[in-house]
């Protein structure tokens, strides 16, 4: 009995510690995406030539010039157009800039008491430069992710900047790992309004319509809806850090476990809802493990060295590989070949790892796995002021892929870019991880700058030579890749984030000076582009 209590315990703390993980990981991919379209949006509103034509908004030559800056950046959202609404005429602008048509021109002129008109005048209004909400485009009915953001020279108000940010594309992204039956997946705001759910992701209604409810609505259970109060009494504006997810053991319904964990640059919340199946698939196991354990031990007592043979020997090598495993060493676990519940135990161990690690569609690993090698490394680094070079990798036009050839293409293009990656590291510790979308970031520990350039470029040759069509394609008539590379030495008190920083840096001006390139910059300095 004292066993079973002992494995039921362990086993749960496995549960909460991977649905803590599981919420963070969605939260943080979900939170870099919006960032990711934020800081493509903030540089159209702090450039000069954007600035200038505010000032004087019918001079031809400056309206030309901040059109220039509206395409470069739009060719980087996965939207083909923006609304600029100005502060001093009230005239709302519309960059259309598509396959079919390139212009900016004059579509309405704004009115603080006609609703479509909100999104200006409540940016305006705003405390915050920017201001994320979930609406209808009411042109082509569809609901869209809209990002609003604010225009300012000197603290004055000069303007806002819209884009509609695809709905389905963000919703499905984040839940299309999430098994109907076994997980749920919602996203909502500080009110407790529901913007995103998984369930109802094929629904034409919630895709197109202005579906809203509340999550007290939705759900029944007390204790789900108490702890969801608790936490948005916390929420205070957009959350700036991700904190720690809590998890709530939910005694009643389908699912056992709530995670909650904010979703930085939003006021939004992700909740995911997991039965114990998809949290830990060896529970229903235990007890069978532990008769097949008891009946061991029962017959160790007559054998002591059949005992150590059969048992203690095989659990001390899994207890070893394991810890090899939490290394991230272990090739595989002890006991995985094995036809017995050793080897049952050591297989569902090794797939929860996997889960847990490895991006499913490309097989690289993911976010959390090089978040969680990434302090190991840098400190054994930093204590022998060893070199850490670092890139960051984008397809090239990828949205424009997805729309040409379908998103099935798309994602065996991502297969097979990754694979290219994969196939040019030869080292054990250098890390490629899929970070997101099309985008890739590779860790590469004691590697200098020239090593990390003659690497950079080798990784520009072997996804070229993939020789994957790519008709709108304008850095090159196949799939090519644009690349950040940075290097620096190692102190203890740096962070991945700064290096992976420095590195998108450099990836945004291979992307400007036209692609299909790398940028290197130092890790405190200027750089040169090859």
């Amino acid at each position: 009995m004292v066993m079973f209590f002992a494995f039921e315990n362990v086993t749960r703390q496995m549960s909460v510690e991977y649905a803590e993980r599981y919420a963070a990981s969605s939260a943080e991919a979900l939170s870099a995406h919006i960032a990711k379209e934020i800081g493509i949006i903030s540089v159209a509103a702090h450039s000069n030539d954007v600035l200038n034509w505010l000032n004087d908004e019918f001079n031809d030559d400056k309206k030309e010039r901040a059109f220039n800056v509206f395409s470069s950046v739009v060719s980087q959202l996965y939207s083909y157009n923006l609304y600029i609404g100005v502060a001093s005429s009230l005239n709302e602008y519309r960059a259309e800039i598509g396959e079919a048509s390139r212009i900016i021109f004059p579509v309405a002129v704004l009115h603080e008491d006609e609703p479509m008109d909100a999104w200006f005048f409540d940016t305006v209004k705003s405390e915050q430069n920017y201001i994320i909400k979930v609406d209808i485009d009411h042109i082509l009915q569809r609901k869209r992710v809209w990002l609003d953001y604010k225009i300012l020279h000197n603290g004055e108000v000069l303007g806002v900047i819209c884009t509609g940010l695809e709905f389905s594309h963000i919703a499905g992204e984040l839940f299309s790992q999430y098994e109907q039956n076994n997980m749920r997946g919602i996203v909502i705001d500080n009110t407790g309004t529901i913007y995103m759910d998984s369930y109802l992701m094929d629904s034409n209604q919630f895709l197109h319509n202005e579906y809203t409810t509340a999550l007290s609505d939705e759900f029944s259970n007390a204790v789900l809806v108490d702890a969801v109060k608790d936490h948005l009494e916390t929420a205070e504006g957009y959350w700036r850090e991700i904190g720690h997810p809590s998890v709530t053991r939910l005694t009643q319904g389908q699912y056992k476990y709530m995670t909650i964990a904010p979703v930085r640059h939003t006021n939004w919340s992700l909740i995911i809802l997991s039965d114990t199946t998809t949290l830990f698939d060896a529970t229903y196991s235990v007890p069978i493990i532990i008769i097949v354990l008891l009946l061991l031990i029962a017959f160790a007592v007559s054998s002591s060295i059949a005992s150590y043979r059969i048992l203690f020997k095989p659990l001390r090598l899994l207890d070893d590989s394991l810890a090899q495993l939490n290394e991230h060493t272990a090739e595989e676990l002890f006991g995985a070949e094995r036809n017995d519940e050793l080897g049952h135990l050591s297989n569902t161990i090794q797939d929860l790892f996997d889960k847990a690690n490895i991006d499913p569609l490309t097989g690289l690993f993911n976010r959390r796995y090089m978040d969680s090698t990434i302090e190991r490394v840098m400190g054994l680094l930093s204590r022998s002021g060893g070199l850490l070079s670092v890139l960051m990798l984008d397809i090239d036009f990828f949205k424009r892929y997805n729309d040409t050839y379908g998103h099935d293409a798309g994602d065996k293009c991502l297969q097979s870019v990754a694979h290219a990656l994969a196939e040019s590291v030869s080292r054990v510790d250098d890390i490629i991880v899929r970070y997101g979308g099309e985008e890739f970031a590779v860790i590469l520990p004691n590697t200098d700058a020239e090593g990390a350039r003659f690497f950079a470029d080798k990784l520009l040759t072997n996804v070229k030579e993939l020789n994957i069509p790519h008709e709108k394609n304008e850095a090159a008539p196949c799939v090519t890749v644009s690349i950040g590379v940075t290097t620096g030495k190692t102190e203890y008190k740096q962070t991945l984030e700064m290096y992976l920083k420095r590195a998108d840096e450099a990836l945004y001006t291979s992307k400007e000076s036209g692609r299909n390139k790398f940028t290197y910059l130092d890790f405190i300095g200027k750089g040169d582009t090859e």
